[in-house]
């Protein structure tokens, strides 16, 4: 099966950068500093099946205080080297933002991805696209209303990785970007979510773990259509990959 990613979801990305830049004139920005961290597995059952568990903390500041906590895991279907799927559930607890309050809000969402990889000489491309379905708690004057508000994500990611050193050992140059547009009958001003930006180094610990740390820039647009955040994020995510058990014959 051979795909061309050079012509997969170029109105996407697009249409993210547009937005993502264009529309930062005038408007209420707000900014913040997060630390992040995770452990991201990927653990076979066989050459085709896997179950993806991924496990996220982010920080106010350096570890100052929690922002969210975010647990997600799934069931993949390899078809093979460069084409997955997974569909699968997450729950993310989100701490209030208003000074004050102390009621965190708790997320519920089921997934569903695409991911698709590349390789050009020695760059590496990774494509994912991934739709979310959300029900997100509403919180109002720090009290839980009983209530959800509903809405429909999509996110895609367009990674590239390059070696800087012939020792593939070494640390590779890592960049990232990922945008998420979303809609729904609560979705009056901000169809447009969020965009990340990630870019920093990829370290190789072992065959089945590794690394990436570096910055990422969150631009995301609130509920109200004209407030956004700008957050400065120290990113450290760890990947772990169990592959499959190979049989031996004797």
């Amino acid at each position: 099966m051979k795909i061309n990613i050079k012509i997969l979801l170029p109105a996407i990305a697009s249409l993210c950068g547009s937005i993502t830049f264009g529309q930062t004139t005038s408007k209420q920005i707000s900014h913040n500093t997060f630390s992040w961290v995770s452990m991201n597995s990927s653990l076979y059952l066989n050459k085709q099946w896997f179950i993806m568990a991924d496990a996220h903390l982010r920080e106010n500041n350096f570890f100052r205080s929690t922002s969210f906590i975010f647990g997600r895991v799934g069931l993949g279907y390899q078809f093979n080297k460069n084409v997955s799927v997974v569909v699968g559930y997450g729950n993310l607890l989100l701490s209030p933002t208003t000074p004050g309050w102390t009621t965190k809000s708790d997320e519920n969402r089921i997934f569903e991805q695409v991911q698709l990889s590349a390789a050009y000489s020695k760059l590496k491309i990774v494509q994912r696209l991934r739709n979310e379905q959300r029900w997100v708690q509403i919180i109002t004057n720090d009290t839980k209303t009983g209530k959800n508000k509903f809405t429909n994500r999509v996110r895609y990611l367009l990674s590239a990785t390059y070696p800087l050193f012939k020792n593939t050992n070494l640390p590779q140059l890592t960049i990232t970007d990922e945008c998420m547009v979303q809609f729904g009958s609560a979705v009056v001003y901000n169809t447009f979510d969020q965009n990340r930006f990630f870019a920093g180094i990829k370290q190789k610990i072992s065959n089945t773990l590794s690394f990436d740390a570096g910055y990422m820039r969150i631009f995301q647009q609130k509920n109200n259509g004209s407030s956004y955040s700008l957050s400065n994020c120290y990113r450290l995510f760890f990947y772990y990959t169990l592959p499959p058990k190979i049989s031996s014959t004797k």
